[in-house]
């Protein structure tokens, strides 16, 4: 099964500390990703109330159906790799089961047929390897929302939390709660309704 452990930190920044970020670690100014993350849940909100996320990644020529559940050690992510016609008839509401993030779904009691597409969040992502850990500045747009934000992936939690430290403190950003993408996106949606 294509599953794997996120361990990641997350900060959002001002505008200001992101421009200042990208000005000063050694990321390519002029080249980013754009990727668009379509989400899904039901109407009860059967995912969030056990701490779980479901989209379609779209980046690239690639599309990526990824469920997140909580993990012990950060998040378990199962994953599909689909087509656009799939993530076209999901977008819909006429989604098919697939091999692996529909299993786990079951496992959860969450039938693919409530499922229901909620919006989409657009990114523009740069990154760097940095310190066995991968950097990432992402600029988010959702609803009417525009956000900035510091993510540190890592292999293990040591060397996220020391990495994530490091950079704070050398940009002087406060550390502040922040939620993840999904979260962020429910919350500008019940805003905007």
């Amino acid at each position: 099964m294509s599953q794997e452990i996120e361990i990641e930190f997350k900060n959002l920044l001002t505008e200001e500390e992101y421009l200042r970020m990208l000005e000063d670690l050694p990321f390519d100014k002029h080249t980013f990703t754009e990727q668009t993350n379509y989400y899904f849940e039901t109407e009860d909100m059967l995912l969030k109330e056990n701490g779980a996320a479901l989209r379609i990644r779209h980046k690239g020529d690639t599309w990526t159906m990824t469920l997140k559940q909580p993990h012990p050690e950060g998040l378990l992510e199962t994953h599909d790799t689909i087509d656009e016609q799939t993530a076209d008839l999901w977008i819909q509401n006429k989604g098919e089961e697939q091999t692996n993030t529909s299993k786990q779904l079951k496992e959860m009691g969450i039938k693919i047929n409530n499922l229901r597409f909620l919006g989409s969040l657009t990114t523009r992502r740069r990154e760097i390897d940095y310190k066995n850990t991968t950097v990432t500045l992402d600029f988010s747009r959702y609803f009417q929302v525009q956000d900035y934000e510091l993510e540190i992936e890592a292999m293990s939690k040591s060397e996220g939390e020391s990495v994530f430290a490091e950079l704070l403190h050398r940009y002087s950003i406060p550390e502040r709660e922040t939620k993840n993408k999904i979260r962020r996106f429910y919350e500008a949606r019940v805003q905007s309704d």
